[in-house]
């Protein structure tokens, strides 16, 4: 409110603070997803404050929205540290996936406008097999070819489910190292869902992200332990 010259009120200060708020969350998380914050890593409030340049409070919001994320878990004592994946983990997470994903492709697949969804899964497959730079950015342009998928059903509860494991599908990504990440971008591999949804079969659409699904999470594993417990 604006009275004598002056403004009054909360609501500026309320939105700074969500300025604040958004700005701090954005970073903690690229710092987490990227791997700059390494997995284990305990986070000091006072240290992150510092660096960040906002309050405590702030930070706690911040904090408490990776929390939501699956990015930052509570140990003992409530210390807060970067989430470490584990083999179990990565496999739950890539057969939701599969769940969700494979559902949107048998949805998109049935479709009668499916032809021109097809050819904007195409235009999104198109901008992979261009994405050159930073590995974090060919990992956002991936992600939003997945993400298109779930949004072309129209299904928004789809949709922010998927959401909901955006963050930890990123780091089993990053912290599996460059080499396996791209190789889970490659554009055939991505080409045969598209193909299988161009198809107009909802069954041949979800078994071939079934199939994506199932090689993603076995490509991001551990080697070393798969085929120890496989012995």
């Amino acid at each position: 409110m604006i009275s004598n010259g002056r403004v009054s009120g909360a609501s500026l200060g309320g939105l700074a603070k969500t300025s604040l708020r958004e700005q701090a969350l954005d970073q903690l998380r690229n710092a987490v997803t990227s791997g700059e914050i390494a997995p284990g890593t305990r986070l000091v409030e006072t240290e992150l404050s510092a660096a960040l340049g906002v309050s405590r409070g702030t930070l706690r919001e911040a904090l408490r929205q990776l929390q939501q994320e699956g990015l930052v878990e509570a140990g003992e004592r409530g210390r807060l540290t970067v989430r470490t994946l584990t083999d179990a983990e990565i496999l739950e997470m890539f057969e939701v996936r599969a769940a969700l994903e494979g559902l949107a492709a048998g949805v998109v697949s049935a479709r009668p406008d499916r032809v021109e969804l097809v050819e904007k899964l195409q235009i999104a497959l198109d901008a992979l097999e261009a994405a050159r730079g930073s590995i974090n950015h060919m990992v956002e342009v991936d992600l939003a070819f997945h993400r298109l998928l779930c949004e072309l059903t129209g299904n928004i509860t789809l949709v922010r489910t998927w959401e909901a494991l955006a963050g930890s599908i990123r780091m089993s990504i990053m912290f599996a190292g460059s080499e396996r990440a791209v190789a889970n971008m490659s554009v055939p591999r991505h080409q045969q869902v598209v193909d299988a949804i161009a198809t107009g079969d909802p069954d041949t659409a979800r078994a071939a992200v079934d199939e994506h699904m199932h090689e993603a999470a076995q490509n991001l594993l551990n080697r070393d332990q798969v085929q120890a417990r496989s012995a």
